[in-house]
């Protein structure tokens, strides 16, 4: 037996529960009450006899036999555009800590390079036999009702909503009020005559919340529009943009972008123009990821609650709500330097 102990290097066949039960001097009935908690529960020296038969030979359980047996596998998918995205990346991170704290792991894929892998990541996941499933609203809408037809049948949550979506319990911030705090704040409290927008190009005006709330508050504060650029959601997306604004005969005084990475390269595109940030052009982003605390200026920016938001997502993709509901959480705005504050 020793010789398959942990660290002894050697790559002969891997360690059973009967092993276990060998060197613990106990059946493998009881081996298998310890690593799964029950049903049965054992004296204390025993499991304290299994659990080091277990650490000394190195044995893992089978999971895949687990799963059969218990009917689950503990783990959930998550399916993100852009895992190199921060707004993402700190989004994955909380619904893995959230998942984690229910003992559930997380696999996660990127969909972000073409609408047929983003079908194909989804039902790989849901061949590993996951328990539900989590995905970004905007790269699932498409793809949602061939899952169906291809036979899963597990918990979906979108996330990133901007509104309610049919027959999906969905995840998504107050963006319109979110837009609308930062907007009003460079009209009011900075009296910018009329704040400029930066938006995806990918985002519907007709349901997108941070196209909303820029207009309500222009229309709140009886102001003229900022002008316009659709462009990426990514720093190069808010560096093109920014050199068309800032380049205008009618340059605006301020701008509110759509996501924290455009707002990072129009801080580019100004500094490469000779503009002083916030002083000739003031600015607030939208997501509040950690990048915006350091930048220079520090980013004003609409922050998305995302700890609360990933603990919904999870908690809802393990217990369906039905019907389905669509969860909005507020925004905070955190005023930093970019501003003028």
């Amino acid at each position: 037996m020793a010789g398959r102990a942990a660290g002894s290097g050697g790559r002969g066949a891997a360690v059973t529960r009967a092993d276990v039960a060998r060197y613990a001097g106990v059946s493998t009935a009881v081996v298998s009450y310890v690593v799964n908690g029950g049903p049965k529960s054992v004296s204390k020296a025993t499991e304290a006899r299994v659990r080091q038969a277990i650490a000394r030979l190195g044995y893992r359980p089978n999971r895949t036999a687990r799963a059969l047996a218990l009917g689950t596998t503990k783990t959930l998918g998550l399916v993100v555009p852009d895992s190199t995205n921060p707004f993402y990346a700190e989004y994955a991170l909380e619904i893995q800590r959230a998942a984690h704290r229910r003992g559930y792991a997380v696999l996660m894929t990127s969909s972000g390079f073409g609408a047929d892998v983003e079908l194909r990541s989804m039902l790989d996941l849901c061949d590993r036999q996951i328990d539900g499933l989590i995905v970004t609203a905007g790269t699932s809408r498409g793809r949602l009702s061939e899952l169906a037809r291809q036979g899963v049948h597990i918990p979906i949550v979108l996330i990133d909503a901007a509104a309610a979506f049919p027959g999906y319990s969905t995840v998504g911030p107050a963006a319109a009020a979110g837009a609308a705090a930062g907007v009003e704040h460079l009209l009011t409290v900075h009296r910018r005559p009329s704040v400029a927008l930066v938006i995806g190009d990918t985002a519907d005006a007709t349901t997108d919340g941070r196209e909303t709330g820029w207009m309500q508050a222009h229309a709140l504060a009886q102001r003229a529009l900022g002008p316009v650029e659709r462009t990426a959601f990514s720093r190069e997306g808010g560096y093109v943009a920014g050199l068309e604004l800032l380049q205008r005969a009618d340059r605006p005084t301020a701008v509110v972008t759509s996501s924290d990475l455009q707002a990072i390269g129009l801080l580019r595109a100004a500094y490469q123009l000779g503009l002083r940030v916030p002083m000739d052009v003031a600015l607030v982003s939208f997501d509040g990821t950690e990048e915006t605390r350091y930048c220079w200026p520090a980013l004003t920016t609409s922050r998305q609650p995302i700890e609360e938001m990933a603990e919904a997502a999870v908690q809802t993709v393990l217990d369906p709500a039905q019907p389905p509901v669509h969860q909005t959480f507020a925004m905070d705005l955190v005023i930093r330097d970019s501003c003028g504050c």
